[in-house]
């Protein structure tokens, strides 16, 4: 693997970065670096999941969209319940006969049930649509889906979509906080700094009209959504959804047509 052309931020370097700009004294204890403040200390883990969560859901990263293929349609039914750890959104769905890998359309769960109400005439499905999760858990464990026509043999079937990216939280560890990066940490570090000063401006109570200083959020907010606009066309460009479906920038000026 080759090296980075960034400045990646371990979870110490992210740690002290946030605590310099906080003005937050810090220390390390058994390699990990920690603040001096414990109500700082507090905030930390779910400060990460703001700002990560936020920079996934803002530009659907596509070092998120991963392949599975551990799971299988069965004969006679028309469900497959997956965990709902594998996929934040589900985007494809081959199922696999013959050797043939064939994808299914997405549909709606109304369509399926009224036109593939039963297994009769049961085949290689042509058609997906999300059903929903299990009652047991209330949705914390599987989330199904719905096929049609039924399948009238076993298909294993592929599919590809969004995950979770792993937190840098995972770093804080006496192994790894000196080492450990993730993707977002190593690539997207300015905006990774930028979203969580925005959750920390509440922990330095600048967050509303009665604080100290209430532009403090919406300045860092600003900042992120200044960055966020040139990350998510590079984004755009990397999976070929910039201008005219390429991997070009946008052009500052009209070009002429080729010839």
């Amino acid at each position: 693997m080759t090296n980075p052309s960034t400045t990646p931020l371990t979870y110490n370097g992210y740690v002290t970065q946030v605590a310099t700009m906080a003005v937050v004294n810090t220390t390390t204890t058994s390699g990990v670096v920690v603040g001096v403040d414990a109500s700082f200390n507090a905030i930390i883990p779910q400060m990460l999941n703001y700002a990560e969560l936020r920079i996934q859901r803002d530009m659907d990263l596509l070092q998120s969209q991963v392949e599975n293929s551990t799971y299988a349609l069965t004969a006679n039914s028309n469900k497959l319940a997956i965990d709902v750890n594998d996929f934040v959104t589900l985007q494809t769905f081959q199922v696999t006969a013959g050797g043939v890998s064939t994808p299914l359309l997405p549909s709606s769960k109304e369509f399926l049930q009224n036109v593939y109400g039963s297994v009769a005439g049961a085949t290689v499905p042509m058609y997906f649509a999300p059903y929903g999760g299990d009652l047991a858990t209330f949705g914390s464990t599987t989330q199904t889906f719905i096929v049609g026509p039924w399948p009238d043999q076993n298909y294993p079937v592929v599919l590809t979509g969004t995950v979770r990216m792993q937190t840098l939280y995972a770093k804080a560890t006496p192994a790894l906080a000196a080492t450990g990066v993730t993707f977002i940490s190593t690539y997207l570090p300015d905006l990774l700094i930028m979203a969580s000063m925005i959750y920390l401006s509440a922990f330095q109570r600048n967050f509303g009209r009665q604080a100290d200083d209430p532009a403090m959020a919406q300045s860092y907010e600003n900042q992120y959504q200044l960055l966020l606009k040139g990350a998510t066309m590079e984004e755009y460009r990397k999976k070929f959804e910039a201008d005219g479906w390429t991997s070009d920038s946008t052009p500052v000026a009209a070009t002429p047509t080729r010839g």
